[in-house]
């Protein structure tokens, strides 16, 4: 082969391996970076799947604050509730002054069961 053709195809494919190696690298560090938070904020990031899984139950749409408190222990109040909404629930208060939260995700469902009580 000609050496003016070698070079630039020489060239090109160590450019395409040199990307492919910094892209596997950085994938990693990312992943690594990733795994890292989660263990340094295991304790919120618990509590936030533990709300979803309550909050997702089939039975119940909504729940007590009373009850999610009993739950997940170890919080304050408005620390509990901030970590309600980062896990996607939504505060209502009913007649009785209960404080009660359901998830965003569940809104239809939530209505559809209030439209049948009526």
């Amino acid at each position: 082969m000609d050496a003016n053709l070698l070079t630039p195809l020489f060239t090109l494919l160590g450019t395409l391996v040199g990307a492919l190696v910094t892209f596997a690298v950085n994938r990693q560090q990312f992943k690594h970076h990733i795994q890292a938070l989660q263990q340094q904020y295991k304790t919120e990031y618990m509590a936030e799947e533990t709300a979803r899984h309550f909050l997702s139950h089939k039975s119940f749409t909504d729940r007590s604050f009373d009850v999610l408190k009993k739950h997940l222990g170890g919080f304050e109040d408005d620390e509990l509730r901030k970590i309600l909404v980062r896990a996607g629930a939504v505060r209502t208060y009913r007649e009785d002054e209960g404080e009660w939260w359901y998830l965003l995700s569940r809104m239809n469902e939530r209505i559809e069961k209030l439209q049948q009580r009526a």
